[in-house]
């Protein structure tokens, strides 16, 4: 009796090893390979510095003085932003940015070059309307952004095949940050305001989003986050159209944008049935530091860090502009974009927040919910029968 019992003890220890060996191995294996990002100055990491004849570049001091490198890093903050934490929360490196990629392709002569580890498309300025072609603000707007995706997509499928690259994008997360510039854009244009409404305006937008969507998907894209646009009538630059105070209609813009983008996000889905996103509530979740400032170690909500005049907002972030002492304690870096703090905490919200930030699932959900899918019956069913094995195999002894 003693010898059965000591076997069927070992044979518990040995599937009990093999259910763990095989678990590790699966989860290992379906481990986001990549991170693809569209969008503007919020997720640039260095694109626009390869556009010549643009002003829109984050390479002046002060810019960066908190990154790594103390350096400015193409980066529109002191320091990271969303691309970067994001990469960070996931286990990847920061997605390079496509132009900086290119680049290094000609001058190097180089033929061949790997696209799988991730790509960041986006670009400072950048709307999903066709935005600054021929001013000295030019920026890469999403379509443009989307069709060098396309390219990508069709480089990597020659060089891996099309079921691969399917295995690959499918387990990749399409991260999508995009409409802040839009409605810049239609407050800053007597003609735009003239032939759309308010409403008719963010209606385009969310209209046009979901076409630049559907091409993501049909090149591969099955998990996308999704940001809406926050409250930019509370940035400094927007402030001083209200005498310090938040500008209601930008506001209101970004709020009705907001709604018709997750409305979109759920037709959307519905017409494509095998697409797993998660969409943040940036509006929601900015609004709530600037309310609640002490709670999260905010003190000033009004002022940029770095810029110049009233609120630090009557011209960019320079060299000689005055630069804020403690950057931990402003919300705003600049006149329009926040500080690393502020998105440190923006990015743990998409990644774990609660639904009062994220729907209809949060990141970190949307990833568990991709490896459920990946799961195929024959494996689901091999991993029950070990478990249910292993139950009674304690049972008995």
């Amino acid at each position: 009796m003693n010898k059965l019992v000591i076997l069927m003890r070992n044979s518990f220890l040995f599937i009990s090893f093999f259910i763990i060996m095989f678990s590790l191995g699966f989860l290992e294996a379906q481990k986001v390979p990549a991170i693809y990002v569209f969008g503007d100055s919020l997720v640039d990491v260095g694109n626009n510095n390869y556009i010549n004849g643009t002003f829109a570049k984050a390479i002046l001091p002060y810019y960066g003085i908190d990154f790594p490198t103390k350096k400015p890093a193409g980066r529109f903050s002191n320091g990271k932003n969303a691309a970067d934490l994001i990469a960070e929360k996931i286990g990847l490196p920061t997605s390079p940015p496509y132009l900086s990629i290119l680049s290094k392709v000609k001058n190097n002569n180089k033929k061949n070059v790997s696209f799988l580890g991730g790509v960041n498309f986006a670009s400072g300025g950048a709307g999903i309307f066709n935005g600054k072609h021929d001013s000295l603000w030019r920026s890469i707007p999403l379509k443009e952004q989307v069709e060098y995706y396309s390219q990508v997509y069709e480089q990597l499928k020659q060089q891996i095949g099309a079921s691969k690259l399917q295995n690959h994008l499918s387990k990749s997360i399409f991260f999508v940050v995009i409409g802040g510039n839009d409605i810049f854009d239609y407050l800053n244009s007597m003609d735009l305001q003239k032939k759309n409404t308010p409403q008719q305006y963010v209606n385009s937008m969310a209209s046009s989003l979901k076409v630049q969507l559907q091409r993501l998907y049909n090149n591969g894209a099955r998990m996308l986050e999704i940001a809406g646009v926050a409250a930019i009538g509370c940035c400094p630059t927007l402030r001083l159209k209200n005498k310090t105070e938040c500008f209601s209609e930008a506001n209101f813009l970004s709020f009705k944008y907001n709604e018709e983008l997750q409305s979109m996000l759920k037709e959307w889905q519905l017409e494509n049935k095998n697409i797993s996103y998660s969409y943040f509530d940036t509006y929601a979740a900015l609004q709530d530091l600037i309310q609640n400032p002490t709670s999260h170690g905010f003190v000033d909500v009004k002022n940029a860090c770095c810029g110049i005049g009233e609120l630090n907002a009557q011209l960019p972030c320079l060299p000689s502009s005055n630069i804020c002492t403690n950057r931990q304690d402003h919300i705003f870096w600049d006149p329009v974009h926040p500080t690393e703090a502020v998105t440190t905490i923006i990015v743990d919200r998409i990644f774990n927040g609660p639904s009062k930030y994220t729907s209809p699932i949060n990141m970190k959900q949307l990833l568990h919910e991709s490896i459920a899918k990946s799961l195929s019956p024959f494996n689901f069913l091999l991993l029950l029968g070990l478990v249910v094995t292993c139950y009674y195999q304690t049972k008995t002894i």
